[in-house]
């Protein structure tokens, strides 16, 4: 019998039989969808656990940082980063916004602050960086580019739940913060996002946004969209934030197995320490560097052959893509941070459930080679 694969990451499901209370409750309210009486009670439990006064929840992070956009009436251009998800760089196409393209930092992987305001145009007005993997960027450098050129900071925070720095959520960084509760995120509700909001005003007129526009029965004030999240969505998301502090227990644990057992692996470059603070240990990465006797991709097909299914996370990058290569911010002359990175990221599998002894298996393979 083929022993079973081991991937990237693999949802936390709570016991299936606590489940049942909320879908009877759903079941006897017949309510649905709509902001109904779990989704608000989801908005009220998230935003104590999380620290911050006001959060939107949306039917998944795409459609949250398109609104977020609209909300604040981002147009022209938006500074961002190559290396992410499409998610973000698609957000502003929809909006008819240009990407402007800057290289990250090579210690954490964020937008460099460094290169920003050479790239700030009269038409820029906002700068839309990454926690990327759940590392804070240098959100204070990043806020004086911004208040010195009077721009808006949306913050793609998609890897970011729970993240803390020394005052507190990081999400209360920038003009919105934007989370994602895909399934293979530290928090999860199947599919889901939020648009941490900085006040009651903004909040509103997000919440409208995302139905439609609707103000009332019969009044619509802006093109919005239908981004709300569902009662269902919402009842996983309650039950999961009672497990919340266990998964990023064990995730912290399992990141410290691997730290201890690669260190010191010739061409192996970690960019997580076991005992970093701020991190959610939502993805384990790292870099094959020249010193390492495989590539990053023979090392992938390697650990495939051995049925462990990492992930070149994020490859290729976005500005690669047909959709962005033909910008001038998208030559990789211009990102050759990013152009390296991602030819040599690699994410080790990191979730709940995932065990130690498979950590050992898969530290062993990397530093055998």
């Amino acid at each position: 019998m083929q022993p079973k694969p081991t991937f990237v990451t693999r949802p936390f499901l709570p016991p299936l039989e606590e489940f049942i209370p909320y879908l009877e409750k759903i079941w006897e309210t017949r309510i649905l969808t709509n902001c109904g009486p779990l989704h608000q009670q989801l908005e009220e439990s998230l935003c104590r656990y999380l620290g911050v006064e006001h959060i939107a929840l949306f039917t998944n992070a795409t459609i949250a940082l398109v609104t977020a956009l609209q909300s604040l009436r981002i147009t022209g251009e938006v500074i961002t980063t190559p290396y992410s998800f499409v998610a973000t760089s698609h957000s502003l196409l929809w909006n008819g916004i240009k990407p402007v393209f800057v290289d990250i930092c090579p210690h954490t992987l964020n937008l460099d602050p460094t290169k920003i305001e050479a790239a700030i145009t009269p038409q820029t007005t906002a700068i839309m960086p990454v926690h990327c993997y759940g590392h804070v960027c240098d959100v204070a450098a990043i806020q004086k580019i911004a208040d010195n050129y009077n721009l808006k900071v949306i913050y793609d925070a998609a890897h970011a739940f729970g993240v803390r720095d020394e005052q507190g959520s990081i999400l209360r960084h920038g003009d919105l913060s934007v989370l994602s509760f895909h399934a293979t995120k530290v928090f999860n509700t199947f599919e889901g996002g939020a648009i941490i909001c900085p006040d009651a005003k903004t909040k509103i007129r997000i919440d409208q946004l995302k139905n439609f526009g609707h103000v009332g029965e019969v009044t619509v004030v802006a093109p919005g969209i239908n981004g709300k999240m569902s009662e269902f969505n919402a009842a996983l998301g309650l039950l999961q934030l009672q497990y919340i502090d266990s998964a990023i227990a064990q995730r912290k644990e399992l990141d410290a197995a691997y730290c201890e057992r690669l260190q010191g692996v010739k061409g192996i470059r970690r960019l997580n320490d076991g005992g970093e603070k701020v991190a959610n240990h939502a993805y384990f990465p790292i870099l094959i560097e020249a010193a390492y006797p495989l590539t990053r991709d023979a090392l992938y097909q390697t650990l495939k052959d051995h049925g462990i299914h990492p992930r070149r996370y994020f490859y290729p990058l976005i500005s690669d893509f047909p959709m962005y290569r033909g910008l001038p911010s998208a030559h990789r002359d211009n990102l050759p941070v990013a152009t390296v990175t991602s030819n040599q990221v690699l994410c080790l599998p990191i979730y709940p459930d995932l065990e130690i002894s498979k950590v050992e298996e898969i530290a062993s393979l990397i530093a055998t080679q």
